[in-house]
């Protein structure tokens, strides 16, 4: 009888602790999202997931799976995206659900997200042409990867691959995650290729600031191995890419832009900036910035302005403004900030920087309390001059001195290049 009466006191104190937890964590993830809400970062940026709501069983297994943190939480014993604007698209939640309650999608119901048209075979709706890595949606270093080899897994199921000697089988453009585990696919799988990259190796990972840290997961290049790093620094991550390169013997034809792919006799042509080559299939991997989006203001073609940052202290000692109001606005102006000497304002159109993640913003406002940043919201550019730039702030005009200007302002996808190919781009309101 006492042993009964024991197991039972212990099983409610068990069933108390456990409601308890569950209250709590419910409650914590409330607040997450009520907070999310008011700061205007409910939208997803990319790839995130949507609950099927009659699936879900409340298990809390995808909130569990997900590297990123709490992304998702529990609500009222359902999942729910909690955290919006920090998702990046891992889809680990999706295979972690046990009810195959989980969708991911692009774009939500008010917010479109213009994606090209691509099959489950990386292959777009022109045949022969595919497309892997940022392009598509995709922008994990890991899953560039992973859909770079697949796509060549795919382009060699292709009629005509290796029975033409006069024609390359392959032309991977761009030479970033998705591009070069490609070319690592192709020289591993004997295919006549060539690599053409309109920059550096590396893509958009380049391009990144001095000292930035790359959010990794563990993924497989071929010839190379296994990618063991989790978290890295841009520079470490190039010092891979350029160590892989070598290692492996692959060549990257750099400094070659695409001007122009075009049919020709079951497979195309490519035209560069240095020649033509005939090929039977082309892998698009050139990321999703496209061209730079340009201000459209006088002066803009001037020595002095940039449109992304790499290397902070060669800006030492200067008055830099960095216009725009997202991650990577934020990041530019807290880099250049924390230089000696370099004094940085931000212009943002907006009243807020409502689409930056909060560490970002913690760390200008931390740079705005020590007076080496000045914020100046709702502003616009109207002119760069040699000194100065000019700008409208509340409605009147202002001059800022100057020395350098970086424009902060996200890229335009390359929706002209590949319509002129064919390639249908569509654009998701919250579908897959």
């Amino acid at each position: 009888m006492l042993t009964t009466t024991l197991f039972v006191g212990s099983s409610v104190l068990l069933f108390c602790y456990f409601l308890q937890r569950t209250i709590s964590t419910e409650k914590r993830h409330a607040g997450v999202l009520e907070e999310s809400v008011a700061e205007g970062l409910a939208e997803p940026p990319t790839l995130h997931p949507v609950i099927i709501e009659d699936r879900c069983i409340g298990c809390g297994a995808c909130v569990e799976a997900c590297p990123e943190g709490e992304i998702l939480g529990l609500i009222g014993g359902k999942a729910q995206l909690i955290d919006a604007s920090h998702c990046i698209g891992h889809g680990a939640c999706k295979t972690a659900c046990p009810m195959d309650g989980i969708q991911l999608v692009f774009g939500t119901a008010t917010r479109g997200v213009d994606i090209p048209f691509v099959q489950p075979n990386f292959e777009t709706n022109v045949p022969g042409v595919f497309i892997a890595g940022e392009l598509g949606g995709m922008g994990l270093i890991r899953n560039a990867f992973e859909q770079g080899r697949q796509a060549v897994e795919s382009i060699r199921e292709l009629d005509g691959i290796g029975d033409n000697s006069n024609r390359l089988d392959l032309v991977v453009i761009g030479a970033g995650p998705a591009g070069f585990a490609a070319s690592l696919a192709a020289k591993q799988r004997g295919l006549r290729f060539v690599t053409l990259e309109q920059d550096t190796l590396g893509g958009t990972v380049a391009n990144y600031p001095r000292g930035k840290i790359v959010m990794t997961a563990p993924g497989v290049l071929p010839i190379i191995g296994k990618v063991r790093f989790k978290e890295t620094t841009k520079e470490a991550l190039m010092a891979f890419f350029r160590n892989a390169e070598q290692k492996s013997g692959i060549k990257i034809n750099y400094r070659e832009r695409v001007d122009e792919i075009r049919p020709v006799d079951r497979g195309f042509e490519v035209r560069s900036t240095k020649q033509a080559y005939f090929t039977r299939a082309v892998l698009l991997a050139i990321g999703r910035r496209g061209t730079p989006r340009k201000l459209g203001v006088p002066g803009e073609e001037s020595t002095k302005v940039a449109y992304g940052l790499v290397d902070p202290p060669e800006f030492r000692d200067r008055k830099v403004l960095v216009v725009g109001g997202g991650d990577s606005a934020l990041e530019a102006a807290a880099s250049l900030a924390e230089e000696s000497g370099t004094h940085v304002t931000i212009s943002h159109r907006s009243g807020g920087f409502n689409r930056a993640k909060q560490k970002n913003r913690a760390r200008v406002q931390d740079l705005i309390e020590a007076k080496r940043i000045d914020v100046l919201l709702e502003s616009n550019v109207r002119a760069i001059h040699p000194d100065h730039v000019e700008l409208e702030h509340f409605g009147e005009s202002r001059k800022v001195a100057n020395n350098q200007v970086i424009i902060c302002a996200g890229g335009i996808l390359p929706t002209r290049f590949l319509e002129g190919i064919g390639v249908q781009v569509e654009t998701k309101h919250g579908t897959e």
